[in-house]
């Protein structure tokens, strides 16, 4: 008699955002999740955002547990804190009654999630795995987000309490592993899996007349920051470093993206009075080869202080788009490591905008050479940043734990 056909895992997976949303969450998880749902049975419950409202539906093989959550602008912290709260305990709600999971996985958008993931693991017996996109509380004092201690020790015991409980917590870089080890995660529960970019989506594209042209940059040099406008990225700082490059002609700095800061930017900038700054919106999927590969040099910023606690993903973007970075940041921040391991750019101290100005300078004068550095960006997303490559240490973790559990 034929054998039957083993029955397909079920993995439960939890985080507010998700397809369509723009944030790197969302498409992270989005195309995590896809590749899975070829050997597993996939559950997303996530949040409701401004283009998708509250149901169930399924897009490339996952099915989509979308809640009737606030989708409020997140510009005000009160917002986003609602926007959070709603999230979080209408997941509860939804986990415990949910189909019998394998393994439950959530990503820390909100940071307090896991809470909700790790109350459906305890109810299914099933194992839980946390990826940490950031290091909660930690990161949100040290943006000043949060200073209330009653709250800081109560958000920090919450997190604790399911980082610790968890079969396998996944650092997005060496010093997050770090960071959550003195969080008092077990060396043992502790996986590295960094960020990920779909190279074949995402590929140099010469720099010609087509988006450049359109917005006016063509024949420029061209110093871009693409991605989210927030606390984070120090903004401040590159803004700033426009004001010691008004002497350098056919300078452009473009800042793409939205966010909390945009129009606290936007208004700097124009009291500075700093014409080489422009600011556009977040650019389709589909333009990404063209926007990103317009930039002579990327500039990424990261905050004092974020070291570990958070790790911006749209390098990724620009590696695979082939361009050269100057990192704004700490060296022992992961995206300092990375840039530095792949030798694809320089990098500089957070908060010194005379010197990004001296950086952006010396490159347009040809002090390094762009070009080699971005084939190295390439060839480092090409190697070691693909999405096969992280859905593939994913795959194994998965197994991994499931095993364990049988």
């Amino acid at each position: 008699m034929p054998r039957a056909a083993r029955p397909r895992p079920h993995l439960l997976v939890f985080n507010q955002y998700y397809w369509p949303g723009i944030e790197a969450t969302a498409q992270l998880l989005t195309e995590l999740c896809e590749a899975l749902a070829d050997e597993w049975n996939v559950t997303v419950v996530t949040g409701a955002t401004a283009g998708a409202g509250p149901g169930r539906t399924r897009r490339g093989g996952v099915e989509i547990i979308r809640l009737a959550s606030t989708a409020l602008h997140r510009r005000r912290l009160a917002a986003r804190s609602l926007n959070y709260t709603t999230y979080a305990a209408l997941a509860v709600a939804v986990g415990m009654r949910a189909r019998r999971p394998d393994v439950v996985l959530s990503m820390t958008d909100p940071p307090f999630v896991g809470a909700a993931a790790f109350l459906a693991a305890r109810r299914f017996r099933a194992p839980l795995v946390v990826i940490s996109q950031d290091v909660f509380p930690e990161a949100a004092v040290a943006l000043g987000r949060l200073s209330n201690p009653v709250l800081v020790k109560a958000f920090g015991s919450l997190v604790s309490l399911y980082l610790r409980r968890a079969e396998r917590v996944v650092a997005i870089g060496e010093t997050m592993r770090r960071r959550l080890e003195e969080k008092g995660v077990e060396p043992r529960r502790l996986r590295v899996i960094p960020n990920w970019v779909d190279t074949a989506a995402i590929q140099p594209v010469p720099q010609g007349d087509g988006w450049a042209s359109r917005n006016g940059l063509s024949g420029r040099f061209v110093v871009m920051h693409s991605g989210n406008i927030g606390l984070a990225q120090d903004l401040d700082t590159l803004i700033g470093a426009a004001t010691f490059l008004r002497d350098e002609d056919g300078i452009a700095i473009v800042v793409i993206g939205a966010g909390a800061r945009l129009t606290e930017l936007r208004s700097l900038a124009q009291r500075l009075e700093v014409e080489q700054v422009s600011f556009l919106p977040y650019q389709p999927r589909e333009l990404l080869p063209e926007s990103l590969s317009a930039a002579d040099v990327h500039v990424v910023g990261l905050a004092r202080g974020l070291a570990g606690l958070i790790v911006p993903s749209r390098l990724y973007g620009i590696l695979a788009a082939g361009r050269p970075v100057i990192v704004s940041a700490e060296e022992d921040s992961e995206t300092a490591q990375l840039v530095l391991e792949a030798g694809c750019g320089v990098v500089v101290p957070p908060g010194r905008p005379k010197e990004l100005a001296d950086t952006i300078r010396a490159a347009r004068k040809g002090e390094w050479d762009l070009a080699e550095m971005g084939r190295r960006a390439r060839a480092y997303a090409v190697e070691h940043a693909d999405r096969s490559v992280a859905v593939e240490r994913y795959r194994a973790l998965l197994h991994e734990v499931r095993g364990a559990e049988r």
